[in-house]
């Protein structure tokens, strides 16, 4: 039952017969208070994942055939695209096997690839949001410099240092939280493996885990979420001396979408930290909406908001009626 007996130990004076276990697999649970709305649930999951999907591909194929779209702001917008295919990914099939009646086990290989990579975009993510707000920082308050400072080599070095910053920030953590050493019982207590509550079943002291558990869910979104709001700061200001109500209203518009996606990245993790005694189906909650139902509403929220990205989706999808 993916626990493995290793009967060994030899020493000079004496040989002694020592049971060690190496856990070989993990058992996930499902999401807190949901008996007998598996149905449910798995109709409603399948939905946003097909959405996601759907929507995320849309906006990179709208961005990628439209030269009009080929600007930083967008730029991150596709890897913010890529970034929700992949958070809803990493979670959300195995899910949906769970809800539909299918076995609960995940091996050792899958649950280290899932903290590592849900570790991986969560940081992305939080990084990327900042990078964004600093694109609007400049739009608005430096226009006239906004192309020179924000010039293709700078962007794609901002966004490639988020993304290697990501790997070795999920490196350290999966490799910390693994290298533990597990000897059952080996269910998780929770409907994915990630590093705290897989931590929590290891045979060892995890102090230095839950140390760096305080920084991740806490300070690392908290000082993110800073840095976003002294951004912002400057920008409302900025907007406030504008003599065009129009030019108001067009800097407003852009920084809406943005400040809605830091909500819904940020709100949760916010919640949790000033909350840390939530009860699970709380956390539960905020934790799907974060990993299920944000990634669908991203493309929503810039696609309904966005005129350019409209006329691309128009654009494209006319292309494709003449291909026929």
């Amino acid at each position: 039952m993916g626990i493995i007996s290793l009967p060994y130990h030899r020493n000079d004076s004496h040989v002694a017969l020592v049971n060690h276990t190496v856990v070989t697999h993990f058992i996930l649970l499902e999401i807190p208070n949901t008996d007998g709305l598996q149905t449910i649930l798995f109709v409603i999951v399948s939905a946003f994942y097909l959405c996601t999907l759907l929507g995320n591909l849309l906006i990179l194929s709208a961005i990628l055939c439209d030269s009009h779209l080929h600007t930083p702001m967008y730029f991150f917008l596709c890897n913010l695209a890529v970034l929700d295919l992949g958070l809803a990914s990493i979670i959300t099939p195995k899910l949906l096997a769970i809800l539909c009646g299918q076995s609960r086990v995940i091996s050792l290989g899958g649950c280290m690839s899932q903290v590592f990579f849900y570790q991986f975009l969560g940081c992305t993510g939080e990084l990327l949001c900042n990078i964004m707000a600093f694109d609007r920082y400049v739009a608005i308050c430096h226009p006239l410099r906004y192309l020179i400072i924000m010039n293709w080599r700078v962007c794609a070095i901002l966004a490639a240092s988020t993304w290697v910053t990501s790997s070795f920030h999920a490196t350290i953590l999966t490799s910390l939280t693994f290298t533990l050493p597990y000897c059952g019982p080996n269910v998780v207590d929770y409907y994915f493996c990630d590093f705290f509550p897989v931590a929590k079943l290891a045979c060892a002291d995890t102090y230095v885990i839950e140390t760096l558990g305080f920084y991740n869910t806490g300070l690392l979104p908290m000082t993110c979420f800073l840095l976003i709001l002294m951004s912002y700061v400057r920008i409302v200001y900025s907007i406030l001396k504008m003599n065009s109500a129009e030019g108001r209203r067009n800097a407003a518009s852009t920084c809406t979408s943005h400040l809605m996606l830091v909500t819904l990245y940020f709100g949760p993790c916010i919640v949790v930290y000033m909350q840390p005694r939530l009860s699970k189906v709380v956390a539960a909650t905020l934790q799907f909406s974060t990993d299920v139902v944000t990634p669908m509403l991203n493309p929503v929220i810039y696609t309904l908001r966005n005129k350019d990205v409209k006329r691309a989706l128009r654009k494209l999808r006319g292309g494709q009626t003449t291909a026929r």
